[in-house]
């Protein structure tokens, strides 16, 4: 018999506000993203950023340790791509992102964004409005995970 793999739904959401920022040079992506959310009151939102990084920080999670290791990049990158969502973590709005990076030859570098300082970001945030989706640990993963139960 083959193992049942169809992801079950943890909770149903409807689009609440649509909001579109543009971050100023220097922020922190994730920084700036969660202190809109606290400010905001935002505990659920799915989020897509566009623009370029000064520098980052990427983490690639290693299975068998339970750790992120980083990867610093300590050069201009355009975000070819970077997605993320808002949920609660200890109760308060927690960004989590992952963004692919293109240098100036289009070579890529992609994983977790632990930090990611802006040269220009514009960002389309959707709020969604239902049930509190909260992270909690997951001892098997070392992972902060939803937790819809």
């Amino acid at each position: 018999m083959k193992p049942n793999h169809e992801p079950r739904v943890l909770l149903q959401y409807k689009s609440g506000e649509e909001l579109i920022l543009s971050l100023k040079p220097d922020a922190d992506l994730i920084q700036s993203i969660t202190e809109l959310a606290a400010h905001r009151r935002i505990e659920t939102a799915s989020f897509a950023a566009i623009g370029a990084l000064k520098r980052a920080k990427l983490g690639y999670y290693d299975q068998k340790k339970n750790r992120y290791r980083e990867i610093k990049i300590d050069s201009p990158h355009e975000m070819a791509s970077c997605v993320g969502n808002i949920s609660l973590m200890d109760g308060e709005p927690f960004a989590h992102v992952h963004v692919v990076l293109a240098d100036a030859t289009g070579n890529t570098r992609a994983g977790h964004l632990l930090e990611g300082i802006v040269f220009v970001a514009e960002v389309h945030l959707r709020t969604l409005e239902g049930p509190k989706l909260e992270r909690k640990y997951d001892e098997p993963t070392g992972l902060w995970l939803w937790n819809a139960e």
